[in-house]
């Protein structure tokens, strides 16, 4: 069973080399996932379905971009901090991950904006 640490690396790499494909075998059947938006609470995504197409659809468009501040990850939990820019925008945010069995079960996004 993949650890935490790798469930994470993986799904990092799926935005840093636009490949989708690395999310599909690491999100679990009844995960839960919190986008950054629209303020103030996002949007809540639920099952692997919900959680894939919003993440493959954020990981192959050509306009996003990711960049990795920090990475922490301790037992089944990790705190991922990136910036995230668009055209005429740039976002500061942390992703706070709950794994269990070597899936992804909890992604919960919170943004700095302006």
């Amino acid at each position: 069973m993949p650890t935490t640490e790798h469930v994470i690396k993986q799904f990092n790499d799926a935005f840093q080399t636009r490949s989708p494909q690395l999310l599909d075998d690491i999100v679990g059947a009844e995960c839960v996932m919190e986008s950054i938006g629209p303020a103030p609470d996002g949007i809540r995504y639920e099952g692997y379905d919900a959680c894939v197409t919003f993440w493959r659809e954020l990981a192959e468009d050509p306009d996003v971009s990711f960049d990795l501040e920090d990475v922490v990850v301790r037992d089944d939990r990790a705190i991922i901090r990136w910036r995230l820019r668009t055209p005429g925008d740039e976002v500061r945010g942390v992703n706070v991950m709950h794994v269990e069995d070597g899936r992804i079960v909890e992604a919960l996004g919170y943004a700095k904006r302006p």
